[in-house]
């Protein structure tokens, strides 16, 4: 397992970090679509991570309301706290009341207190924004988590879903004050979704903010079981239509066309499709790491396959050209500028 730099920090990462919203779930259509990992279940899966040199949790408090972060506390309260890499979230809705959701010096306050009791430690060692709040200052809001890192209760800040003027108003606002930084902004990238490349990857490789990638094999579509003219199995979250209208949608044909790459390259590499997915953003810049999930151990096993090897520059050109899509305004107008303008990767 390669260790990576988290952005521009000391901090160092596996390459590939666990994604907890499996854990728990029993009681949410849409985290049960996800799976529904009880503590025996976790505890086995956390155990063959750290085997493999996978040491970084990635969970939220939104996770099965809580669930996640309490499944997963005791499923490592029999590892060293210092060996484990804990990254939680906060800013969605946490509760009934009107201070209950949001970035506000009282939410977060509320959030964090509560994950730490949840997960049964003293800090985090990354600690995430699930999204922007914008009716709340950019300045509360960071010098909240300034303070929480002076505190000693939260190691590194990181972002999450943000836009470009999101995440570079408040590394000016850090700036201006001298508070914490984000050093990682967690986004979605896979081979089906690459709008990351358009701007945030840009601001990402200027600024030295390290991606954390979520659902990089493109919300369940890339696990290889999805085929044209095959039907869903059984297992996918794609069945659930709550989840698939709260993820990334993809067209049906654009699907196959890069599925059909997919299976090109796995054939030549004697891998998975989902082991080729993960990999070619594993060699995407600013990519600090990849959160990959698991339903079981065999899913988690072939899933870890993903790294120690690389594919070709020709294999990479080759699930490019299949991905491409469109860009929009102004990414497109840029493009033909790219002897002053270059994108940190190709775009057509």
């Amino acid at each position: 397992m390669e260790y990576r730099q988290l952005g521009k920090s000391g901090f160092k990462v596996p390459e590939l970090c666990f994604g907890c919203g499996t854990f728990g779930g029993q009681d949410n259509e849409f985290f049960k679509a996800w799976g529904a990992s009880d503590v025996a279940e976790a505890r086995k899966i956390v155990d063959i991570c750290m085997e493999a040199g996978l040491n970084f949790f990635d969970t939220s408090d939104i996770y099965s309301y809580g669930s996640s972060e309490e499944v997963l506390g005791k499923a490592i309260d029999h590892i060293k706290r210092e060996d484990v890499l804990i990254s939680t979230k906060a800013t969605f809705r946490f509760g009934k009341g009107p201070n209950d959701v949001g970035s506000s010096r009282y939410h977060l306050t509320q959030a964090l207190e509560g994950s730490l009791k949840r997960l049964g430690t003293d800090y985090i060692d990354v600690y995430h924004l699930h999204a922007f709040d914008a009716t709340t200052p950019v300045e509360e809001t960071l010098n909240t988590l300034d303070n929480f890192i002076r505190q000693g209760k939260v190691r590194y800040i990181a972002a999450s879903n943000f836009s470009g003027w999101h995440l570079m108003k408040s590394l000016s606002v850090s700036e201006r004050y001298g508070w914490a930084r984000y050093i990682g902004h967690q986004v979605y990238y896979s081979l089906v979704g690459r709008d990351y490349e358009w701007e945030l990857m840009p601001l990402a490789a200027e600024q030295g903010v390290g991606a954390l990638v979520w659902s990089p094999l493109g919300w369940g579509r890339l696990t290889g079981k999805i085929r044209r003219g095959h039907p869903l199995p059984e297992t996918s979250r794609l069945n659930s239509k709550l989840a698939v209208d709260a993820g990334p949608q993809v067209p049906e044909e654009y699907l196959y066309k890069v599925v059909d790459a997919l299976v090109e390259v796995a054939s030549e590499t004697g891998k998975t499709v989902p082991q080729v997915a993960l990999n070619w953003v594993l060699r995407r810049p600013t990519i600090s790491t990849v959160i990959i999930g698991a339903r079981n151990e065999e899913q988690l096993k072939q899933n870890l396959a993903a790294v120690g090897w690389q594919l070709t520059p020709e294999q990479i050109a080759k699930l490019d050209a299949a991905s491409a899509v469109p860009l929009a305004y102004p990414y497109w107008h840029q493009a033909f500028f790219s002897e002053r303008n270059p994108f940190p990767v190709p775009q057509k």
